[in-house]
């Protein structure tokens, strides 16, 4: 019988190959083999790094005390079905509006109507339609009846409450044109300004000003070139130390944070784990690396262990071969569900079947923990069990880009291989002052408390409106502890009507549907910033009651979800 031999060196060698060998499912009798077993690492030495170890148990094994495994706090979280009526007049509604978009097609291609969209031209009849395809009939039959609740001209700054320049249209929505009119103190629900770092107190931005004034607003460079400033270095330095790591790097972009670093972690020959609602950024990357990709249900432990023990034994397709690396790829904060990872099971599968994390925290870090530490703070898991801590600085922060942090040996290896690092221009100063000012104000190294005040803020305005909303009957999805809070609304119809009548009451909401989210899971996404007051949220929550008897949107019925059964117990030992 086989033994499974893992090569267990951790992210300092993402450049060189990793072997995950092919092993036959056998139990072994003897405990002592199954537990406490050390991995040997030779930093001179890479390819020393294996050891030989026992398949995992065919049995299902209870999790106890026994193990020492601290799990942290189950994810308390919310996926509510909504009335079967719901979902059959959701779909009917999606059939009407088809229909009749063909109907209009049809009227469109005989000239009774004018088509304002692209159209391949007269001489290019005969050659493969670059146009004409589903996506551009949603586009014209349906996004067009909705687009007005879109790409709203902001006029303010993008604080708890903001100004927005009025628009009309006189052709259902092709074109607009500016009234001249300033819509005023618009409640700003959709911003991801978390703890209201998106702000213009002068007291506050004297140091951003400062830095404006000694190095201008742009850096013409890459780091590896001419732009690599004193405070780029402060920055990465401060962001290792708020976040446990040993290092870190910093990017301009958030989204070409993942999508330029992925690429230069994993490769072909080595196999992506990532979770269903992963961020388009993730999804981006992943293709972009050429690795094979295989999705997971969300947040679903039993679905990751599966294809864990499939990639385990048995390796590449058609040849067997063993994966280079095997990388799970997972979110903080899931930023249309609301919903937060259960990131210690998924520590505990990783370390089972010696596989890498990487977790985006673009909406988690900042927002959740008691200091705003992110997940790993959120369920008590030591920052060096996450090989790679990916985050972005546009929303908890009020700046722009993004970071990865990790292990020195990690962070050394993407200063030279990452498009993003190699290619890209570096911050800029301005902003990089903006996030040194915002995280040692949240770390307390100001001399102040507003940081952590703001983030206990946070928690409360999470847990109040999440609370009053349930009980005036709407079905909201997410952990009680997730600032983003999706109210759903199901029907297309009433996404515009909703969006529309909420501006009417002076409050600016994101409506999202299909394609962003399954087709019959339309959603109005909430976001809780620190700046919002009571009175502010009660307002919210008054237009809310009145709108949701008026659209009728009060689908609640306390009907449990198929969902809830990723919660139940897991059928896999955790290994201590």
């Amino acid at each position: 019988m086989g033994l499974k031999v893992v090569n267990t060196q951790r992210f300092l060698p993402l450049s060189q190959s990793q072997t995950v060998h092919r092993a036959d499912m056998t139990r072994n009798t003897d405990p002592a083999r199954n537990v406490n077993l050390k991995p040997s690492f030779n930093q001179s030495n890479p390819k020393s790094g294996i050891i030989k170890r026992n398949g995992f148990h065919k049995t299902s094994q209870k999790n106890g005390a026994a193990n020492g495994v601290y799990l942290g706090p189950r994810a308390s979280e919310s996926f509510e079905q909504a009335p079967l009526y719901v979902a059959v007049m959701t779909y009917v509604g999606f059939g009407i509006v088809t229909l009749f978009g063909y109907f209009r097609d049809f009227l469109r291609a005989i000239g009774l109507e004018k088509c304002h969209l692209a159209q391949e031209r007269e001489e290019q009849k005969d050659f493969v339609p670059l146009y004409q395809d589903f996506e551009n009939f949603y586009t014209r039959n349906l996004y067009m009846r909705l687009r007005d609740n879109w790409n709203r001209p902001v006029c303010s700054l993008p604080g708890p409450m903001f100004d927005l320049m009025e628009r009309v249209t006189d052709d259902y929505n092709w074109t607009f044109r500016l009234t001249g009119r300033v819509i005023e103190n618009v409640i700003n629900m959709g911003s991801y300004n978390y703890l209201g770092f998106a702000e213009n107190n002068a007291n506050f931005l004297r140091t951003v000003s400062e830095t404006l004034d000694e190095y201008g607003a742009g850096v013409c460079s890459t780091r590896q070139e001419i732009g690599n400033l004193s405070i780029h270095t402060e920055l990465e330095e401060l962001v290792a130390s708020f976040l446990g790591a040993e290092s870190a790097m910093t990017f301009g972009m958030g989204f070409a944070t993942n999508s330029m670093n992925i690429p230069a972690l994993v490769g072909k020959g080595c196999l992506i784990l990532s979770d269903e609602l992963n961020h388009t950024s993730l999804i981006l990357g992943a293709r972009l690396s050429g690795a094979t990709i295989r999705v997971f249900k969300h947040n679903n432990m039993q679905s990751l262990e599966r294809m864990l023990k499939e990639a385990v034994s048995s390796g590449q397709p058609r040849t067997h071969r063993p994966w280079r690396k095997i990388l799970i790829m997972v979110e903080g904060i899931y930023s249309m569900e609301g919903s937060i990872v259960r990131l210690s099971d998924i520590v505990a599968l990783k370390k089972r079947y010696k596989a890498f994390l990487y977790v985006d925290e673009a909406h988690s870090i900042g927002a959740v923990g008691p200091t705003g530490r992110g997940v790993t703070e959120h369920f008590g898991v030591d920052p060096a069990d996450v090989d790679v801590l990916m985050g972005t600085f546009t929303k908890s922060f009020g700046a722009a880009g993004g970071y990865i942090a990790g292990k020195k040996d990690l962070v050394e290896y993407l200063r030279k291989h990452s498009h993003s690092a190699v290619y890209a221009s570096a911050m800029s100063p301005p902003v990089a002052e903006q996030i040194l000012r915002a995280m040692k104000c949240i770390m307390g190294l100001d001399g102040t408390t507003i940081g952590i005040r703001r983030v206990r803020q946070l928690a409360r305005n999470t847990r109040y409106l999440r609370r009053r909303l349930q009980e005036m009957g709407f079905i909201i999805y997410g952990s009680k502890d997730s600032p983003v809070v999706p109210v759903l609304l199901y029907m297309p119809g009433k996404v515009g009507a909703f969006s529309r009548a909420m501006l009417e009451r002076k409050i600016g909401v994101v409506v999202v549907g299909f394609p962003a989210t399954p087709i019959g899971e339309a959603r109005a996404r909430f976001c809780l910033s620190a700046a919002h007051t009571k009175d502010m949220l009660d307002k919210v929550l008054g237009a809310l009651d009145e709108l949701g008897d008026y659209l009728v949107l009060k689908f609640s019925r306390r009907t449990p979800s198929p969902r809830p059964e990723l919660y139940d117990e897991m059928d896999f030992e955790l290994d201590s």
